[in-house]
């Protein structure tokens, strides 16, 4: 019988056909360390034992086949980790992304100790955000909206399951406006942004599966969304209140330069870990007395 060490080498080798060594090698590990609910650790340790009469592993072949298929892992097995959470997700959701982890982080360390936030994120897909934040600035009272019910529904078990209360909304934020029990303190959206020209250049595990409704926007109007929600966020934000966006880095100083058109103040971006401005971040000063 083989041992985990010798399961998952072969599942990296024959992946090894879509990805470069390393990517095959993690999907793999994580593969093996799902199916077996294991550690990193313990799979170390565990490496030479005989695993292949267990019956967890049943299922292997039909993972490998679908994995193979460009099926993203994410999808496969059920769950995406995230800021130290394991979330669902599934095609109806967008797979949470490093750089919107270090969105989150970005708005933890700006609003940490500030009691009841009032906090609106728009495109949840998975509930990613506001169930990330809730951990982090305890005590503030979250909305989250999106336009598919199928993300809602996985954003509720979530919810759920971390026991997290969210009020979830279901609107097109293009043509509706989300209902609030009063103004924000900070509104954070991660809309689509991703051009339909840029199509060649992405994955086929990323067009095949993912929503394609929760990642492209018109060639004409790139900032289609950051738009709208910056037109809402003059409306819907408290005086001093921050609205966040995760953005295409191309498209950086068109965005500050919206912000500033609309009233903004303090717009400024923020690096990722490759040092590119995939965040902005922005402080709604309050209309003038007349306006």
């Amino acid at each position: 019988m083989p041992t985990l060490r010798q399961l998952t080498t072969d599942l990296s080798t024959a992946l090894q056909a879509l990805y470069d060594t390393p990517e095959a090698e993690a999907i793999a590990t994580q593969v093996l360390e799902h199916l077996l609910a294991l550690t990193p650790l313990q799979r170390l340790i565990q490496g030479q034992e005989e695993v292949g009469a267990d019956e967890r592993l049943a299922g292997l072949p039909g993972i490998q086949a679908r994995l193979l298929g460009h099926e993203p892992l994410q999808y496969v097995l059920g769950v995406a980790h995230f800021a130290g959470l394991e979330l669902d997700v599934t095609p109806a959701t967008l797979i949470p992304r490093p750089e919107t982890e270090e969105l989150v982080a970005l708005i933890a360390r700006e609003q940490r100790g500030r009691a009841g936030l009032r906090v609106l994120d728009v495109g949840t897909g998975s509930g990613c955000i506001p169930l990330a934040l809730a951990e982090r600035l305890p005590g503030c009272q979250l909305t989250a909206v999106d336009i598919s019910g199928e993300a809602l529904a996985v954003a509720r078990r979530n919810a759920a399951r971390y026991e997290v209360t969210v009020d979830f909304q279901q609107l097109d934020i293009l043509r509706e406006t989300p209902q609030l029990a009063g103004p924000l303190d900070v509104l954070v959206s991660n809309p689509p942004y991703v051009l339909e020209n840029e199509r060649p250049l992405m994955r086929p595990n990323v067009l095949a599966f993912e929503p394609a409704t929760a990642l492209f926007v018109p060639d004409h109007d790139p900032l289609l969304f950051y738009r709208r929600i910056a037109g809402l966020g003059r409306k819907l934000l408290k005086p001093g209140g921050t609205l966040y966006f995760e953005i295409n880095e191309q498209f950086a100083s068109e965005t500050l330069a919206l912000l500033q058109e609309l009233g903004y103040g303090g717009a400024v971006t923020h690096a990722d870990i490759f040092d590119r401005p995939r965040m902005v971040r922005a402080t709604w000063p309050g209309l003038p007395k007349g306006a």
